[in-house]
Parts: structure tokens; C-alpha cells; sequence
């Protein structure tokens, strides 16, 4: 599933949507709430996305992204204007993930994100294969889950992955080389059981 990003565009538009940011956060930090509302409306997607992937779980998912919003808001005068928003917004998002898988909430595992069609046979295989992703997605190690969510469930470049981790753009190609290894081991362990 790819998160349906609606003004979050990974294909340029940083600036502009950064500036637009600033602009909500400094509207929202003089006393108009409905400026964070509009943070909200534009994050609230790709953060669920993100948590979704990260915990396995859509309770809980709910959760991590509302307790992210609801920290964010509270600390939004420790936000710093030259840093971009949605980075400093998604490390709050990561902390209330780990905080979550810390407190071992229950994990069930993800419904079908659409219906499929095909016979119940093709249903099953299709739901068994995503049942097996999920469960190699939340076994990596938090550095590699967190740039496997980011490139290919947030579709973020290497360059936007750098910055929002905070670690260089070939780190990022390094760490995703070595989560995609990971992964498909995983996978080819869970095939081979019977």
C-alpha cells in the first residue's frame, strides 16, 4: 500500500511546503489553532502510514500518530525554524512507536488495506503474503524499519530520508541495502517453513 499523500509531494515542492509549514507553525505558536489544524490534515496520513508500519497494529497506529500531534503541539515552541517540520514531527512520531512496542501493547495482524479480487484461494495467498511482510518489516532492527517505511511506504528520496534521520544520504542507501537483504532472508526463512 502507498500512502495517498496529498500535498506531501516527494517530487519537489520542499521548499515551498517547507515555508508553508513555518508559516502555520508561526500562526499557530501567536494563538490560531486552525493553523495546526492544517499541519494535522497534511500529516495525519503519511504519520498513521508511517506508525501503521512501524507497530503492526491500527489501534495502536491511531495512537502513536495522536500522541505525536498532541507532544508536538504542546512542545511547538521548541520547534526550530531551521529545521524542517515533518522531520521533527516524525522523531516525535518514532519515540511514541517505541514507546508503544516498549509497553508490549497486543499485535494483531494487518486486515487487507483493499479489497482484492480473485478466487478465496488467491485471497488467502495474498493476505498470507502480506501477513509475512508486515511480520519481516516490524523483525528488522528500528534503523532498518525505519528507512524501509520511509522509501518505499512514504516514497521519500534518499537525500529526504537523510534529512529526516538526520544521517547522510549514503548511510540511508547502505542502511536500505542491508534492510533489503534482511528482509528478503526473512521472507525466503518464512517460504521455506512449512
Amino acid at each position: 500500500m502507498r500512502a495517498n499523500l496529498t500535498n506531501f509531494s516527494t517530487r519537489g515542492g520542499y521548499v515551498d511546503q517547507d515555508a508553508d509549514d513555518l508559516a502555520l507553525v508561526t500562526r499557530c505558536r501567536g494563538g490560531d489553532t486552525a493553523a495546526f489544524e492544517a499541519l494535522v490534515e497534511r500529516y495525519q496520513r503519511v504519520l498513521f502510514t508511517v506508525a501503521l508500519r512501524m507497530l503492526g497494529d491500527y489501534d495502536a497506529a491511531g495512537d502513536a500518530a495522536q500522541n505525536a500531534f498532541v507532544k508536538a503541539y504542546q512542545k511547538l515552541e521548541t520547534f526550530d525554524p531551521t529545521r524542517r517540520f515533518f522531520s521533527w514531527i516524525y522523531r516525535i512520531l518514532v519515540n511514541e512507536c517505541l514507546n508503544a512496542r516498549r509497553d508490549h501493547l497486543p499485535h494483531e495482524p494487518l486486515a487487507p488495506d483493499l479489497a482484492a479480487e480473485g478466487t478465496p484461494a488467491d485471497l488467502f495467498e495474498t493476505e498470507e503474503r502480506r501477513s509475512r511482510v508486515q511480520a519481516a518489516i516490524l523483525a528488522l532492527p528500528m534503523e532498518y524499519r525505519e528507512v524501509i517505511v520511509l522509501r518505499h511506504f512514504t516514497e521519500l528520496s534518499y537525500e529526504e530520508i537523510g534529512e529526516t534521520l538526520h544521517v547522510p544520504a549514503k548511510t540511508v542507501k547502505s542502511r536500505l541495502h542491508t534492510a533489503r537483504g534482511r528482509l528478503a532472508g526473512m521472507l525466503r526463512d518464512l517460504d521455506a517453513r512449512p
